[in-house]
């Protein structure tokens, strides 16, 4: 098996907001030899927003996780590989951000597609998704004692950790700015 690990995979293995799917997530990226996952610079840079955004890790702290990522294949996005990705958002309905990460697997060889984001036994081509936290879902393999594990975060600031959890809008989404001006923030 060449697998390919998406974005909500290396997010579960580095931090402990599902301890299950953390333990899973961390066996997949534990792999050597062969079975040694995959994965695009388009998943480096999202891994790195998610951290510091959502999880709302110090900039430095989603760096050095991030930088741990290079023990992994890592394929990097190229103009010819983007175009390809938008052919395949095209043909198969994906978003093009999904798309990318299917080309990169596809351009790496993989067979198998971690993801809890895409539809589970989708087939592209020789490349089938497969959501590793599905019950039944393919059995990782042992992960051995050299597993990726991201350094501990720094609590969020006081300011940040004070902030109220954003809310969902509500209403009609905003229409966007007519070409030519720019869009005043709300206050």
């Amino acid at each position: 098996m060449r697998p390919f690990v998406d974005t909500n995979v290396v997010v579960y293995a580095l931090t402990d907001q599902d301890p299950a799917k953390q333990v899973i997530a961390q066996r997949l990226l534990a792999e050597r030899g062969p079975a040694r996952p995959s994965l695009s610079t388009q998943v480096l840079a999202e891994t790195y927003a998610v951290l510091t955004r959502k999880q709302r890790w110090q900039a430095d702290d989603a760096l050095a996780a991030v930088t741990l990522l290079k023990r992994l294949r890592v394929v990097a996005l190229t103009p010819e590989t983007q175009l390809e990705a938008l052919r395949l958002a095209v043909e198969h309905r994906l978003s093009g951000w999904d798309a990318m990460v299917v080309q990169a697997a596809l351009q790496a060889g993989c067979d198998t597609l971690f993801s809890e984001d895409l539809q589970a036994g989708r087939r592209f081509g020789g490349l089938e998704v497969v959501n590793p936290f599905e019950p039944g879902a393919r059995e990782a393999g042992a992960a051995g004692d050299e597993g990726l594990r991201a350094p501990r975060p720094a609590a969020p600031r006081a300011a940040a950790a004070a902030r109220p959890a954003p809310s969902a809008p509500s209403g009609p989404p905003a229409r966007p700015a007519p070409a030519g001006r720019a869009r005043r923030p709300r206050r």
